[in-house]
């Protein structure tokens, strides 16, 4: 196995290996890659055979590198213990093998079986003792050596039995907690409808080949990446884009497996199928960021790991001091790694699948630990705690004119584009049912200022305060008492012009996201200390919307390469900060954050880059998000205390004679089993 370098940039680099391998190696090279400081962040994926490295600096890349290369050496001087197929549920047979028919089998057959189940675990120690590594395979490899040694074959069997039903379930729990997150998202599509030579024929989807015509009708998901052909359909693409409305595909439009049609018919050339699929590139990324180790995980299990030479020593003393194998083996079945490496993935796991079911999507364990610590939460504004969609929100005319007249006649000139202050305008006069005839000339649009036209033969203007009064020399003073009162309540104006006169101004307002106040309310209700908002918008406006929705900190006219500066200054005080945004603007201020929290209708950098989509769309999820990460971690914080006492229990057990080794073995597998189980509960608070 030999790793190459695939891609690198300051901070980051993937390296892939030549060959997939196994769980277990995945595992050994997180923990190490982990252990080396001023690594950030480590994703193993063993099948794929691709390591990704997050680093503060090149140093720390020269000795991640020398590490993999080595490992990599090491790996294929491994000989590989035999072990069940990866996920492959395990079978209960062994168990009614070693209870009802050894008890029946000869002497020697039962010696030549314990034997044989016993090698590929002393391969295993043998391997790490070569290697300098006094770990988990030591350990069992030893007890099971003193065993034999003892030729108390009845243990050694009760030893192989449980040490292997552990793996594979260990191996079984692992794959059944990722295809179960995964299978939310996945695509399920068995048969499919194609057109090969002018006729329709319904195919097994594995028989599928690029040069088909793929026949999507209504109430059907798209299941290729591909290009519409032929035909017209209005597809859904709300699991693409997080875009509820439907969109027109025809002749040469890209459409997406696991998309919708809702209405008609395409037909569709595939250019991607089964895994190159963007869905299934997303589900990918989904069972990767498992690998995305939480630091909690990493050090429980160097903090168990740790007690491994000490029950070795132990142990060793044990037996000095009584010359009994019986204790001293019966010391060497308890150590504290499986239980919490089982236990601590399973937790985290169990906590995206529960996310996902909640419509919040989490892309790691280490995002999981920092939600649960989470003390101040910055938003973005507009879109987030706004709906980022304006609307007219009153309409004031100048002396002699009145609203109607205001409002139809910027309408007749707004509909002529397609930007959201425009959208609008049209919509505000739509809902007073105000129709504006076509009595103007043509319309010249100044961008960023206004609008000019002509209408019944006078100059008409719409835009903003510089542009009517800096640009135009229209005197707009006679309202500066209303302008006061409008912006002082938040509101953006339209001023309207007619033949140089100011005719009147449209108060525009970003509606609030109805939860926006209550969520507010809900966070500090949970102990987050400190909730800021920062916005484009002038201090006046800012100062009216955070108090609509109760919040004391915000910071005004902050441009958008400054929101990541922000966030950067209050984790340098020490905070562990939530940054919400939906922008492209905001994604470096979401890199920035501990964690990083988007909209499903966010820009597509933004979900790329945050580590927590709300796929629900409303901001109640960020509640969700915040209890699952509490949750998590006070599970694996439980366990680990379990896990801690229990098995100190038993080694004094041990120690004492109390225990016999089968005994021993026994309830340690139990409390590995029984702590698994718990890692596997919901998170969440009943109710959610």
């Amino acid at each position: 196995m030999n790793f190459v370098l695939v891609h690198r940039i300051p901070g980051r680099a993937r390296l892939r290996s030549d060959a997939p391998f196994g769980m277990r190696t995945a595992e050994t090279l997180a923990d190490r890659l982990d252990a080396l400081e001023g690594v950030e962040g480590v994703r193993v994926n063993p099948r794929t055979g691709s390591v990704l490295l997050l680093y503060n600096n090149e140093s720390v890349f020269d000795r991640a590198s020398a590490l993999l290369f080595g490992a990599g050496r090491e790996q294929e001087r491994r000989v590989p213990a035999p072990a069940p197929a990866r996920g492959e549920k395990p079978s209960l047979f062994p168990f009614f093998h070693y209870l009802c028919l050894r008890p029946l089998l000869p002497v020697a057959v039962n010696m030549v079986s314990a034997f044989s189940r016993a090698l590929p675990f002393l391969r295993r120690c043998l391997s790490s003792l070569a290697h300098g590594r006094l770990d988990v395979d030591a350990l069992d490899g030893a007890a099971i050596a003193v065993s034999l040694l003892r030729r108390d074959f009845s243990t050694v069997g009760l030893l192989t039995l449980l040490l292997g039903f552990g793996d594979a379930l260990e191996r079984y729990t692992q794959k059944k907690s990722l295809e179960n997150l995964a299978s939310h998202l996945a695509l399920q599509a068995d048969r499919v409808w194609v057109k090969r030579s002018g006729a329709e024929e319904l195919i097994p989807f594995g028989e599928l080949r690029e040069s088909d015509l793929v026949v999507v009708r209504a109430g059907s998901a798209v299941p290729v990446d591909g290009v519409v052909e032929g035909g017209t359909a209005s597809v859904n693409e709300s699991s693409m884009t997080g875009e509820p409305m439907g969109v027109l595909r025809s002749r040469g439009a890209s459409v997406y497996a696991g998309t919708v049609v809702e209405a008609g018919e395409i037909h569709v050339r595939p250019t991607s199928l089964g895994k190159d699929t963007r869905m299934q590139q997303i589900v990918r990324f989904i069972e990767q960021s498992e690998q995305m180790k939480a630091g909690i995980q990493g050090r429980f299990e160097k903090l168990a790991d740790k007690a491994v030479p000490f029950t070795f020593g132990l142990a060793a003393l044990v037996w000095l001091c009584t010359r009994s194998l019986t204790r001293a083996s019966s010391v060497l079945l308890v150590d504290y790694s499986c239980a919490l490496r089982l236990a601590t993935p399973l937790a985290i796991l169990a906590a995206m699948d529960e996310g996902v079911k909640h419509k919040v999507m989490v892309k790691g364990g280490r995002f999981l630990e920092a939600l649960s610590s989470v003390d101040t939460v910055v938003f973005d504004k507009t879109g987030t705690l706004t709906q980022s969609r304006p609307e007219v929100a009153r309409v004031i005319p100048a002396e002699g004119y009145d609203e109607d007249f205001v409002l139809r006649l910027s309408a007749c000139l707004e509909e002529h584009f397609p930007h959201p202050v425009a959208r609008a305008v049209v919509h505000g006069a739509e809902r007073r049912n105000l129709r504006h005839e076509e009595e103007h000339t043509e319309v010249e649009y100044v961008v960023a200022h206004g609008i000019a036209s002509q209408w019944r033969g006078k100059r008409v203007l719409l835009g903003s305060r510089h542009y009517l009064s800096q640009d135009e020399g229209v005197d707009v003073s006679s309202m500066d008492a209303v302008v006061e009162d409008l912006s002082r309540e938040g509101y953006s104006l339209l001023y309207l012009a007619l033949d140089g006169r100011l005719a009147g101004l449209i108060a525009m307002e970003d509606p609030l996201r109805p939860e926006s106040a209550a969520l507010v309310e809900k966070l500090r209700g949970m102990g987050v200390k400190h909730v800021l908002m920062l916005t484009g918008d002038d201090v006046r406006t800012a100062s009216a919307v955070a108090g609509r929705l109760g919040i004391t900190e915000f910071r005004a006219q902050v441009l958008p390469e400054d929101k990541a500066r922000v966030v950067q200054e209050l984790r340098s005080e020490g905070r562990v900060v939530l940054m919400i945004g939906d922008g492209i603007n905001d994604s470096p201020a979401l890199s920035s954050a501990d964690v990083g929290v988007t909209l499903r209708d966010g820009s597509d950098l933004a979900r790329e880059v945050a580590d927590v989509v709300l796929m629900g769309g409303s901001l109640r999820e960020l509640v969700t998000a915040l209890e699952l990460g509490r949750g998590a971690m006070k599970r694996i914080h439980f366990n680990f205390l379990t896990t801690m006492v229990l098995n100190t229990a038993f080694l004094f057990g041990g120690l004492s004679g109390l225990l016999q080794p089968g005994a021993s073995a026994v309830l340690h597998n139990l409390t590995t089993l029984g702590v698994s189980l718990n890692a596997m509960r919901p998170a969440l608070p009943k109710g959610e």
